[in-house]
């Protein structure tokens, strides 16, 4: 992470009031895809990571049992409350918390995140993905464990080529994105299978990682 937690937090709380308005196309298309590959169940929750202004949060309430928004920046949390108040919306929370460690002891069935990740190193994603991966998913365990969220979702700057020097997509004083397949080997070695990719700009995309079965048991 190339900012502190804390100087991340203060960044985007500056910009919430006014960050819904400098969402470009690709971002709203990722978000469009995050939404339509997370899929929930009426009985689901979902827990949304790096949930910003609640954009994909209050997307799936209508789908969802119950959507739970976690983000470091107390003023993107304010403008994601006050939407789901106006919209009156009220099968959603929004609280602090950090993708290594959500705040959340509760169960999801689903975990997704849009355009949050590529703050973090490459180290720092993978520990964030195990994280994702560790999440209660209510299902029975296997083992003596405890079986996983059955479907990750996460939009994000990514690299399908390489960085693009004439036109990055990123900040690199703030962003440190990272390959494709440096996300699916993270996935992978988290106990999920990449089932889908979509590419919506050479330097972003959206992954949809479903939890492997082995044997005719969830891993």
């Amino acid at each position: 992470m190339k900012k502190t937690i804390s100087e991340h937090a203060a960044r985007f709380s500056e910009a919430a009031p006014s960050y819904d308005d400098q969402k470009g196309e690709e971002y709203e298309a990722c978000a469009g895809l995050v939404v339509r590959r997370a899929a929930p169940a009426a009985a689901d929750t979902v827990l949304d990571l790096g949930t910003g202004t609640g954009a994909i949060a209050l997307s799936l309430a209508d789908d969802a049992d119950r959507v739970v928004g976690r983000d470091i920046s107390e003023g993107m949390l304010e403008q994601a409350r006050e939407k789901a108040s106006e919209a009156g919306v009220d099968n959603v929370s929004f609280d602090y918390g950090e993708f290594r460690e959500p705040a959340y002891d509760g169960v999801a069935q689903i975990v997704t995140s849009n355009f949050a990740l590529h703050h973090l190193s490459d180290a720092e994603k993978r520990a964030a993905i195990e994280a994702m991966a560790s999440v209660d998913g209510g299902g029975t365990p296997s083992r003596n464990d405890t079986v996983g969220p059955r479907r990750i979702v996460l939009g994000d700057v990514m690299f399908f080529d390489g960085p693009d020097p004439a036109e990055p997509f990123f900040d690199p004083e703030v962003d440190d994105p990272a390959t494709v397949g440096t996300l699916v080997d993270s996935f992978t070695d988290a106990g999920y299978a990449v089932t889908r990719v979509d590419r919506v700009h050479d330097q972003v995309g959206v992954l949809t990682a479903e939890r492997v079965v082995t044997g005719g048991r969830e891993t």
